[in-house]
């Protein structure tokens, strides 16, 4: 698994051979089952996760049973719950595997120190956290002013190296429509 981190870290940055082992150093290896939860409500958050293989998304439970997806991870995406991670507050969230995931969890103490021993894995982080802060924004415009056909659509543009992966339930919840309406959305775009 480390092998897989290691690659997408120099991909981005250089590191050194010394560098490399104090990731490695503080890399814990995990695997999780489908439907196995990384993270449940309630729970306090201490982690930054990378995906390794596999697939995950991050959720909420309203009072009535209904999930409300705010985001999947693929493999080379970062996961966890930010507000928990830094408030040390008890997390809203739940995150669980929709296949079979692996990942490489660092705990909170230890990913500071790296950043600070490791300018240019800071300066990787911030350019994650904008890049996310972004994504957000593009997903919040999205909901409060489009279609529901726009918002399928631009699901389709943002995340076709996923898309097949991910039941069809799970879009519906994600782009905040019904499964009927996806159903009918998808059959209206096979007639076009």
């Amino acid at each position: 698994m480390f092998d897989i981190f290691l690659k997408y870290l120099t991909d981005k940055i250089e590191i050194s051979s010394q560098e490399i082992q104090l990731i490695e150093s503080v890399c814990k290896p995990k695997k999780l089952r489908k439907k196995q939860f990384l993270l449940q409500e309630g729970d306090v958050w201490h982690y930054n996760a990378f995906i390794c293989r596999g697939l995950v998304k991050t959720f909420s439970i309203a009072e009535n049973g209904t999930e409300h997806i705010i985001s999947f991870a693929p493999e080379n995406y970062w996961t966890g719950d930010r507000e928990s991670l830094h408030s040390g507050n008890p997390s809203r969230l739940n995150i669980d595997a929709i296949e079979p995931t692996e990942l490489i969890l660092i705990e909170k103490s230890d990913f500071e120190k790296l950043c600070a021993e490791i300018p240019r894995l800071n300066q990787l982080v911030n350019q994650i956290i904008q890049k996310s802060f972004i994504v957000s924004q593009g997903r919040i415009l999205a909901n409060i002013s489009f279609t529901a056909e726009e918002k399928y659509q631009n699901f389709l543009e943002k995340y076709p190296h996923i898309v097949n992966r991910i039941p069809q339930h799970m879009i519906a919840s994600y782009i905040g429509i019904t499964p009927e309406t996806l159903t009918r959305l998808r059959k209206n775009m096979v007639k076009k």
